[in-house]
């Protein structure tokens, strides 16, 4: 049972990070594609860029909550206090770009 338990949550960290990779592509390649379209399309200044920027942000959130996500399936795994603390240490990390990431989201819709 427990070699169940082991094979089905290395396929679901595996699964879940590619949904992340996924989501993260998408929006860096359609960041990039609307990037070059505003730099050869003249437009009023900084403010295309602020609407990029903006969602190019969501998708990273996304991403990062994907990512967050498999870290934590990834800790019924851990056998050991130095794997945990490893996965701690990017799940805080992972935290802590998602948490600036939705407060300047969150600052750009307030300003609108």
């Amino acid at each position: 049972m427990e070699e169940w338990f082991g094979i089905i949550t290395r396929n679901a960290i595996v699964i879940i990070n590619a949904m992340a990779l996924v989501v993260i592509m998408i929006g860096t390649t359609e960041a990039f594609f609307m990037s070059l379209i505003t730099i050869l399309r003249p437009s009023p200044p900084e403010q295309p860029f602020r609407q990029i920027w903006g969602r190019y942000a969501r998708w990273l959130v996304a991403g990062l909550t994907f990512q967050l996500a498999a870290d934590i399936v990834e800790t019924a795994l851990a056998p050991g206090w130095t794997d945990i603390g490893r996965l701690a240490a990017i799940a805080a990390i992972r935290t802590f770009l998602n948490f600036f990431l939705e407060r300047d989201l969150t600052e750009m819709s307030e300003r609108k």
